[in-house]
């Protein structure tokens, strides 16, 4: 729900916040003050296109503020409100609700706001679909295209799991195909390719590298070259730190004593004394010699793994040659030679151009064909039940908007398919259908004014005041799969007056029974049944306008304004009146 709006600098608009509650509320005023407005601003809320030149004169930018709360959603929209949420990194406010915020700049980009973080105008987008549905003059021109009327029929119909196998399957089938057709056109190419790939692989399994062998090589080869280097100045070390090896049988006469003999001296004389000072230095020594011991130690495991000779040099040399060819051809070095051959491997599973391959990808294409086919056909039985239904509640809620001889009916048809279409489906009928991407249908939405008379396209039988009433009848009957979420009709009963006003305020008051509803109106039959009334009015600085609540005297001031243009006229005063008690009554009797 909705709960509160603010507007800066948009349009007429200089500044204005307007609170909202369950239930109906209608915004009216004079043509010019900028009532619609406020639905501009929702629609930017809701992720729409922000045009610089909505931007107040004179303002730098302007800035769209609403408040909501998901109280009322149903257990699913709320878990997806609060998944986007989390993922945007966005916090409710204390009160529970959520914050959005939209701003328009005059010379740069638009930014978008969700709770106290910036969001892509998609991430808003995201967030009020679950919200508000906004619907508005162009909606309903938008209602007399296919696709807008096949989504209206598969929200009734609530075949959004049919609809979703359907397009994996569908996506299936679609790229089993392109594969089929490619490997056919490029037999003779994908086959050299596998020739060579084949070729590549056979000359890296033969060398049988390990992965890091090259660098190992090296630190090998190095050594080896340098063998009696290496030997001497390990030995060298090692006598320096323990004396001579085990093995010399030397004279040691005159030759200076060894590191670990000093130490080991040098920690005797200082733990012969009393002294604290030189018994903590003699620990020192402690370590200091199995420091010493243990670097000895792993010198003589060096010298003991160096090759005895360099007869071994030859051998690593020529390996590192073998290395050092596939290197040159097929990555910088033996991990990379590695990974070349694992992708390699994979790709050349998929250039299997063999005729027991190409009648393998054959069945797999029939066999998503079939299961297509089948999933359309269940799609399309889905449809044409819930057409049925659906035409005859919208004919009934015609009837109740003063259309009692109206008819409204819905057609499912099949989508044909051209003789060259790549998409062409055989449904179990044998029937050739185009397989689209949101199924096999058409769907058209038919009326007629007049029962005896032929029903025709809405897009050539409807007049505007017609129109609007056949929205609005559509979304009363889908509204009930909508329960939490505010409605917004901008002037949704353009071109209708008279008994059929009234009729569209009932259907508004009632919609409004279970969900906000917000409606620009320029109708007194319908503010009449408004549970809150907003008027947006000019502030006489500047063309600016704000918005104000109306109870009381002013609602009745405003509803003689919008009956006859004379808001300090007695005689519309006593009509507005009227209009009042009138809606009151069917608000009783309806409960």
């Amino acid at each position: 729900m909705l709960s509160e709006i603010r507007i800066e600098a948009l349009g007429a608009i200089t500044v204005a916040t307007a609170e909202f509650d369950r239930g109906l509320t209608v915004l009216t005023g004079e043509t010019g003050t900028g009532k619609t407005m406020v639905v501009t601003g929702l629609h930017l809320l809701g992720g729409g296109r922000a045009d610089a030149n909505r931007v107040r004169s004179g303002a730098d930018r302007a800035v769209v503020e609403g408040r909501f709360s998901t109280a009322d959603l149903d257990q699913n929209a709320a878990a997806q409100i609060e998944e986007m949420l989390d993922a945007s990194g966005a916090e409710r406010d204390e009160d529970g609700s959520i914050i959005a915020l939209r701003s328009v700049s005059r010379d740069g980009p638009s930014r978008a706001y969700l709770g106290g973080r910036s969001v892509p105008a998609k991430t808003l987008s995201g967030f009020t679909t679950e919200l508000l549905t906004l619907h508005g003059q162009n909606d309903q021109l938008r209602l007399m295209r296919p696709d807008e009327q096949r989504g209206a029929l598969d929200r009734f119909a609530a075949v959004g799991t049919r609809l979703e196998r359907y397009r994996k399957l569908r996506d299936a089938w679609r790229s089993a195909r392109r594969d089929l057709v490619d490997r056919n056109n490029r037999a003779r190419e994908l086959a050299q390719e596998a020739d060579r790939l084949k070729f590549a692989l056979h000359e890296i399994d033969a060398v049988d590298a390990a992965p890091g062998e090259d660098d190992a090589l090296i630190d090998d080869i190095r050594r080896l070259s340098e063998l009696d280097a290496l030997r001497e100045a390990a030995a060298g070390a090692r006598v320096a730190l323990s004396g001579a090896a085990e093995d010399t049988a030397a004279d040691l006469i005159g030759q200076p004593a060894s590191a670990a003999d000093s130490l080991a001296r040098a920690k005797a004389a200082l733990e012969s004394t009393e002294d604290v000072t030189l018994r903590g230095l003699a620990g020192q020594l402690g370590d200091a010699l199995a420091v010493v011991g243990e670097a000895a130690r792993e010198l003589g495991n060096y010298l003991n793994e160096l090759p005895a000779d360099a007869s071994t040099l030859d051998t690593k040399l020529a390996r590192q040659a073998e290395l050092r060819t596939l290197t040159r051809k097929y990555a910088a070095d033996i991990d990379g030679v590695l990974a070349w051959a694992r992708e390699s491997r994979e790709r050349l599973a998929h250039l299997d151009v063999s005729e027991e391959a190409l009648a393998g990808l054959h069945r797999r294409v029939d066999e998503l064909a079939h299961q297509l086919a089948s999933a359309s056909t269940e799609l399309s039985k889905a449809r044409s039940q819930a057409a049925k239904r659906l035409a005859k509640q919208v004919t009934a809620e015609l009837s109740g908007l003063a259309m009692s001889d109206a008819e409204f009916t819905i057609t499912v048809t099949t989508m044909p398919a051209a003789l060259d279409d790549p998409a062409t489906l055989i449904l179990p009928s044998g029937e050739r259908a185009h397989a689209g991407g949101d199924g096999v249908d058409q769907v058209e939405f038919g009326f007629t004014a007049h029962r005896n008379t032929t029903v025709l396209p809405l897009s050539k039988s409807a007049s505007g005041g017609e129109l609007s009433r056949v929205m609005l009848a559509l979304e009363v009957v889908l509204a009930a799969s909508m329960a939490g979420t505010t409605m917004v009709f901008d002037e949704v009963d353009a071109g209708v007056g008279g008994r059929a006003a009234v009729q569209i305020g009932r259907r508004l008051a009632r919609l409004a029974r279970n969900r906000q509803v917000i409606v620009v109106t320029h109708l007194p039959q319908v503010a009449a049944y408004a549970d809150v009334h907003l008027m947006v009015e000019s502030t006489g600085r500047n063309g600016a306008s704000g918005v104000r609540r109306l109870d009381g005297d002013d609602r009745v001031a405003e509803l003689a304004r919008m009956l006859a243009g004379l808001g300090e006229s007695e005689a519309a005063r006593a009509h507005a009146r009227e209009l009042l008690e009138a809606a009151d009554r069917d608000r009783i009797a309806a409960q």
